[in-house]
């Protein structure tokens, strides 16, 4: 239950923007995964492959994670900078 006042969360506050065969998506995700499960949070994965528009604008720089919708970090996830991203809003 959300304190009086404030809304509840619309969803996972973490996006990773990857692709399949994708050997640094892999390890973004595994860093991900470990650090959502640790804070209680939840992400989403979308494959850049499956919409023009996301591959057009980050083919070159997958895997890109976001955080609360903005752009985060891209190629190697840093575990200790997304747990303090996480932990900030």
């Amino acid at each position: 239950m959300s304190e009086p006042g404030t809304l509840p969360p619309a969803g996972p506050r973490v996006t990773l923007y990857g692709r399949v065969g994708c050997h640094l998506c892999d390890d973004a995700r595994a860093v991900i995964e470990a650090v959502c499960a640790e804070l209680g949070e939840s992400y989403v994965e979308v494959d850049v492959d499956e919409d023009p528009a996301l591959l057009a604008r980050y083919s070159e720089e997958i895997p890109v994670t976001l955080v609360d919708g903005r752009q985060h970090d891209f190629w190697r996830v840093d575990p200790d900078r997304l747990r303090a991203a996480l932990r900030r809003s």
